[in-house]
C-alpha cells in the first residue's frame, strides 16, 4: 500500500482517505504488551511482603499502627500491600492522611515513596533514624490507612459509591480478615477488576516508558544514518519554540527539520497530541513570514488513539504534507523526508 510520506501534495490532495486509510492500516495497539519499568514488582515479591505484613498483624486480627510499622521495618514493601487493601493510588492515599492528620502531604511525596519502597526493602528502616519530616508523613499514611480499613464504610447513599465498599473492607477488619482467610470468590475479584480496569496503575505508571518506545526507534533510525539532530528533554524549554519537538535536526539553532515522537492508545490524548503537532506547523509558517527560515514538521505515531479521529488524522497529513510515519514505516524516515540532506 502506496504511503502518505510517498505521495506528492497533490496526489494526497486527491486521494486522501486513501491514505489515512494507509496510516490506519500501520498503526499498532499496544495493549498486549506493557514496560515492565524499574520499579515493577512481581508477583512472589508482592506474595512475600504480604505475609509479613499478615504475620505481623495477626492474620489482619490486629490492624494497629505499631503492629503494621514492624511489618513495615522488616520490609518497606508491605506499604504497597497496604495501600492495595485501600485500594487508593499513592496520591489519593496522601491527600487523604493529609485531610485526617492535618500534615502536608504532596502527591510527589506519596509517588517517591511508593517507588522507594518498591525498589528497597530496607528504605523504611533506615528512615526511622535520618528524616523527622519524612518519617512523620509516612507515619501519617500508615495511621490513616489503619483507621480507614478498620472502620470500613460508614455511610452509604444509593446514588453514591463509597471506595471502600469492596469485598475485603466494607465491612471493616472483618472483611479484611475474610477475604485473608477464606480467599475471595473469583466473580467478586472479577467484578472489582471491572471497577478498576486490569493494570490500569502500572499503565499509568509506564506511560512515559510506552512514549520512548516511539522515540528510541526514531533515534535509532537518525543514529544509524549519520543524521545530526537534539533529542529534547522532557518539559525542556528550547528557545524559538512555544512547545519543544521530540527532535531537531541539525539544532535548534538552525532548525531544518522537527519530529514529534508519540504512541497513545486514548483517543482523548490522541487530539491533543493531534494539534500539538500541527501548532509546530504553524510555528514553521510564522517564521517564513517573519522572513526567517522555516522547518519540515514530521510525526511519528503509532497506537489506536490515533485510528479513531480521522478527520484529525486528514488535518495531519495535509498540514504535514503527508510526512506521517508508524512503527511499520519508519524504516523510510530518512529516505522520504528532508533528513535525507543530513544523512551520512
Amino acid at each position: 500500500m502506496r504511503q502518505p510520506f510517498q505521495a506528492s501534495v497533490a496526489e494526497l490532495s486527491e486521494q486522501l482517505d486513501d491514505y489515512v486509510d494507509a496510516v490506519y492500516a500501520s498503526l499498532e495497539s499496544q495493549f498486549l504488551v506493557l514496560p515492565k519499568g524499574c520499579n515493577f514488582v512481581e508477583y512472589a515479591r508482592f506474595q512475600e511482603a504480604y505475609e509479613t505484613l499478615k504475620r505481623a498483624t495477626k492474620d489482619f486480627r490486629e490492624l494497629k499502627p505499631s503492629a503494621v510499622w514492624d511489618a513495615l521495618i522488616v520490609d518497606s514493601l508491605g506499604a504497597v500491600v497496604l495501600r492495595c487493601i485501600l485500594g487508593m493510588s499513592p496520591p489519593e492515599w496522601a491527600e487523604l492522611a493529609a485531610s485526617d492528620s492535618g500534615l502536608t502531604i504532596t502527591q510527589n511525596f506519596a509517588r517517591s515513596l511508593d517507588g522507594k519502597v518498591r525498589s528497597d526493602r530496607e528504605y523504611l528502616a533506615r528512615l526511622s533514624g535520618r528524616k523527622a519530616a519524612s518519617l512523620e508523613r509516612v507515619v501519617a499514611m500508615v495511621e490513616t490507612a489503619c483507621r480507614r480499613i478498620s472502620a470500613g464504610v460508614t455511610e452509604r447513599a444509593p446514588d453514591t459509591l463509597h471506595r471502600l465498599d469492596k469485598a475485603d473492607t466494607a465491612e471493616g477488619l472483618d472483611s479484611v480478615r475474610r477475604a485473608a482467610d477464606f480467599h475471595v470468590p473469583y466473580a467478586t475479584l472479577l467484578y472489582e477488576r471491572l471497577l478498576g480496569r486490569p493494570f490500569a496503575s502500572h499503565r499509568d505508571a509506564v506511560s512515559e516508558l510506552i512514549g520512548d518506545i516511539m522515540e528510541s526507534a526514531v533515534e535509532a533510525e537518525l543514529l544509524a544514518r549519520g543524521v545530526s539532530f537534539r533529542k529534547t528533554k522532557r518539559a525542556e524549554r528550547v528557545p524559538g519554540f512555544d512547545q519543544a519537538p521530540d527532535f531537531i535536526t541539525p539544532d535548534e539553532y538552525a532548525p531544518a527539520v522537527v519530529i514529534e515522537a508519540k504512541i497513545t492508545n486514548d483517543d482523548g490524548t490522541a487530539r491533543d497530541k493531534f494539534t500539538r503537532i500541527i501548532h509546530l506547523v504553524e510555528q514553521s509558517k510564522d517564521r517564513v513570514a517573519r522572513g526567517e527560515p522555516g522547518f519540515e514538521v514530521i510525526a511519528c505515531i503509532d497506537g489506536r488513539g490515533f485510528g479513531i479521529r480521522r478527520e484529525d488524522m486528514r488535518r495531519l497529513l495535509v498540514a504535514l504534507e503527508g510526512k506521517v510515519f508508524t512503527l511499520a514505516t519508519l524504516g523510510d524516515l530518512v529516505a522520504h523526508t528532508e533528513l535525507v540532506r543530513f544523512a551520512t
